[in-house]
């Protein structure tokens, strides 16, 4: 257990007095947890809130410091989900950690493929052709998405909202289709390659997507609005929680929509040149406030942005190759950092190269674990129950944190 802090206005270290002291069994089975007091009045207590997965979106444990149900100070205890992925990435070729990278964020496995990829292209040296380069963006977006449907599924259920969730998984099942048909997996489909593509799409399968962009603006989208972003009870639960300021945001590096949701412009997507956003005319999705429901408006209106993108791309899809010529063996020299805005943020890979097959370093730069920092930040002076609207906000993936 963490030792006391400061948990803000009149607060004071955690006691060690015995006196205020009870075990209580630790979800992690290795210790035993404390329920401790924070002064002789007993007015705070620390309880842990996790790891289960229904209340934290993944294997997190959240230890708060509570005075009632109002939130003193929360503190995240990761680590449960750890793989050891950076270490494991050195004891694998290059192409073989291409597939590997789709295990850090299940839920963007073609945004982890195209950053490793392009990390490689960018050391060894190799010419994407235009139709992979048209391809990959239209993949990424409909990934896109895919991931912010679902987090508006999950939103729902955080929030008490089941039916969402419900449309949620109709959608994805149609989207996963379409990733099946092209890849022949589903959550891990393993497509990207060093160079470009595995194969090309098969026959019909730009019309099908494009039914499916069709599906999701002119129905999806709509319902979700009308069950749950138009609902009071949402607007009353997030509207002025979990604030964060623009300088907030940008000292602790956030990303992705929990940024832009605090009125920050950036978008990595203005600026990639590994696929040819330059000419779809993007602008990045901002709203003001830095709350719950700022973070929630970004995410729902890109929804309708990918869609823009993802149908352009696949209409401007050029006809040619889908991938290089490379050598038989890959054995670049040098280090490369490279980043992707993904759903849930900026994702970076920094790779060093010693002349061998296997990268000698290699570092993935999550978002989500950057974002749980905010937590802290977040969760002051809030109820116990607007914590999981909180981390909901985050769109967390704990396979991602812990690597």
């Amino acid at each position: 257990m963490p030792q006391g802090r400061p948990g803000g206005s009149g607060s004071t270290i955690l006691a060690r007095d015995p006196a205020y002291t009870a075990a209580l069994p630790d979800p992690r089975g290795d210790a035993s947890v404390e329920l401790r007091y924070l002064d002789d009045e007993g007015r705070h207590m620390v309880l842990s809130m996790g790891p289960q997965h229904p209340s934290t979106h993944g294997v997190l444990r959240v230890v708060l410091t509570l005075e009632g149900e109002t939130v003193v100070h929360a503190e995240p205890d990761i680590g449960f989900m750890h793989r050891n992925w950076e270490k494991q990435a050195e004891y694998r070729t290059y192409a073989m950690n291409v597939p590997f990278a789709d295990r850090n964020d299940y839920l963007a496995p073609f945004h982890n493929e195209r950053l490793i990829c392009e990390a490689i292209e960018r050391l060894v040296g190799v010419e994407v052709p235009e139709r992979a380069r048209w391809l990959r963006l239209a993949l990424c977006e409909m990934e896109r998405i895919a991931s912010h449907v679902l987090w508006i599924g999950t939103m729902g259920l955080d929030l008490g909202a089941v039916t969402p969730f419900l449309y949620a998984w109709r959608d994805r099942e149609m989207y996963y289709m379409l990733v099946q048909q092209l890849s022949g997996g589903r959550l891990f489909p393993q497509f990207m390659r060093i160079g470009g593509l595995r194969n090309d799409v098969p026959d019909g399968w730009v019309e099908a997507a494009l039914r499916w962009l069709d599906h999701m603006e002119r129905q999806a989208w709509p319902e979700y609005v009308d069950l749950l972003f138009a609902n009071e009870f949402y607007v009353r639960r997030t509207r002025g929680v979990g604030v964060i300021t623009p300088q907030q945001a940008v000292a602790w590096q956030a990303s992705g929509p929990v940024l832009r949701g605090c009125g920050v412009a950036r978008d990595l997507r203005t600026q990639d040149r590994g696929v040819p956003y330059d000419e779809l005319g993007f602008r990045p999705v901002v709203a003001e406030g830095g709350d719950v429901y700022a973070r929630n408006q970004v995410r729902v209106q890109e929804v309708r942005a990918s869609i823009r993108l993802a149908r352009e791309a696949l209409h401007r899809l050029p006809d040619g190759p889908v991938i290089a010529k490379l050598p038989r063996a890959l054995r670049p020299v040098g280090e490369v950092y490279h980043e992707v805005e993904s759903p849930r943020g900026i994702i970076g890979l920094y790779l060093a190269a010693s002349g061998d097959v296997m990268p000698y370093r290699a570092h993935w730069r999550s978002p989500c674990f950057v974002h749980l920092q905010l937590l802290p930040l977040m969760a002051r002076g809030h109820l116990v129950a607007d914590m999981t609207a909180i981390i909901g906000s985050l769109d967390i993936v704990l396979c991602e944190v812990d690597r």
